[in-house]
């Protein structure tokens, strides 16, 4: 066998398949950098629908749910440059360590993904090289340019959750997440809670850790940039209305943890 045909085996992406990477807004003059590891729900042709019912890759298991149309109105609100992931989690998950379980999960909530179980080590390699990594080399390179140029760079990372995990339903209309930096979401969690119609989520309903995360803990923390992970409730974007009311929800509390920010630690 030649190299090419080693090459063209272990390949995944082909003709038809669209690139991971999709961004908005890329010359943004906003010091916040949004990212999306779950914004799409594509599958790579050679994959199929996974061994799973087209009802199932719609749920909140195969992507988050409204945060798309979130993510590119706030971009487009702030200013602010946009990099997103337009693969199905389920493929690979681009907000956890390559190799560990939930990385390519063979079962998603109590969902089985068939085409999951018993892959071999080089389409593990495939799904990572051609998927996972030039979305993080994409925003590894951002921020590079933005250090280089000197500009203030604030990383936040966009998420939405299902309202019912597990049969346990989920009060919350939004949460500021976070790891060791707790400036940023602070802030977020201060502005939130003085729009008095929500409930918000300190950590909830998840928290950020070296284990369960990859973005925040690499692009952020390790880079040493503020930081903070966004989960709102899917049912309350699910559509464009919605969606809409968020971004300018967010994008007004943006421009106020702006301003704060720039006095504390952005001059």
């Amino acid at each position: 066998m030649t190299l090419d045909a080693v090459d063209t085996a272990d390949q995944l992406l082909g003709e038809g398949d669209i690139p991971p990477v999709h961004e908005v807004n890329a010359e943004g003059a906003s010091p916040f950098l949004l990212t999306s590891d779950h914004y799409g729900r594509v599958l790579p042709r050679a994959l199929g629908d996974l061994g799973v019912a087209e009802s199932e890759l719609t749920r909140h298991i195969a992507w988050d749910i409204g945060i798309a149309g979130v993510a590119e109105r706030l971009a487009k609100m702030l200013d602010a440059h946009l990099i997103a992931q337009r693969y199905s989690r389920l493929v690979i998950d681009c907000n956890r360590s390559p190799g560990v379980a939930s990385s390519i999960p063979v079962i998603s909530e109590a969902t089985r993904i068939p085409r999951n179980e018993g892959i071999s080590e080089s389409e593990r390699a495939a799904r990572r090289r051609e998927i996972f990594e030039p979305y993080h080399h994409r925003i590894d390179a951002a921020i590079d340019r933005r250090l280089r140029d000197k500009r203030p760079t604030v990383l936040v990372s966009l998420h939405s959750f299902t309202p019912v995990y597990a049969g346990v339903a989920r009060p919350w209309h939004i949460g500021a997440l976070y790891n060791r930096d707790t400036v940023l979401p602070q802030l977020l969690l201060k502005h939130l809670r003085e729009e008095g119609d929500l409930v918000v989520g300190d950590n909830e309903p998840y928290a950020v850790s070296d284990l369960s995360d990859y973005t925040i803990p690499v692009h952020g923390e390790a880079r040493g940039l503020v930081n903070t992970g966004i989960e709102i409730r899917q049912d309350l974007i699910a559509d464009q209305s919605g969606q809409q009311q968020w971004a300018e929800r967010l994008g007004r509390i943006f421009a106020a943890i702006e301003v704060e920010l720039r006095a504390e630690l952005l001059v």
